[in-house]
């Protein structure tokens, strides 16, 4: 089987409110945009996508709930724009979690819920490079010094 992910689809209450939260809320631009179901393309060879909750069970065939055991996450180049970014989510209605803060791995992050409650985390981390065409890079991680 391929190592690959192509299209996150997230279930939501109303396309409508999600779509205005995304697209002028996030500034966003949508990939595709019809009434029941909204694209985002948000990386090379990786989509985003806003579907009615209730049209998620039933294509699936089994009752579709908001979850909150994921996190999706955008990491940026720097602090400043991870404030900037959560202040442009908190502009638009999102929740915030966690306001952006130093974090152990020596970065930056926040984190914030979507009109649904799906999870974000807006973070800069030194250790990792998203190219422009969408491809992730992590720096060697060096083991923690764990003594006192």
């Amino acid at each position: 089987m391929n190592q690959q992910l192509n299209l996150v689809t997230l279930g939501v209450e109303d396309v409508k409110v999600s779509r205005q939260f995304y697209s002028h809320g996030l500034g966003w631009t949508p990939l595709l945009d019809l009434e029941q179901i909204v694209f985002y393309q948000i990386g090379k060879g990786l989509a985003l996508a806003l579907f009615p909750l209730a049209d998620l069970g039933a294509d699936t065939g089994h009752p579709a709930t908001v979850g909150t055991s994921f996190t999706l996450a955008q990491n940026l180049g720097s602090s400043a724009e991870v404030d900037k970014a959560m202040q442009r989510a908190r502009a638009a209605g999102a929740t915030v979690l966690k306001e952006p803060q130093r974090a152990a791995f020596g970065g930056y992050h926040g984190y914030f819920a979507d009109l649904d409650g799906h999870r974000w985390e807006v973070c800069h981390n030194p250790g990792w490079s998203v190219a422009e065409d969408g491809t992730v890079t992590l720096a060697a991680i060096e083991a923690a010094d764990t003594e006192d």
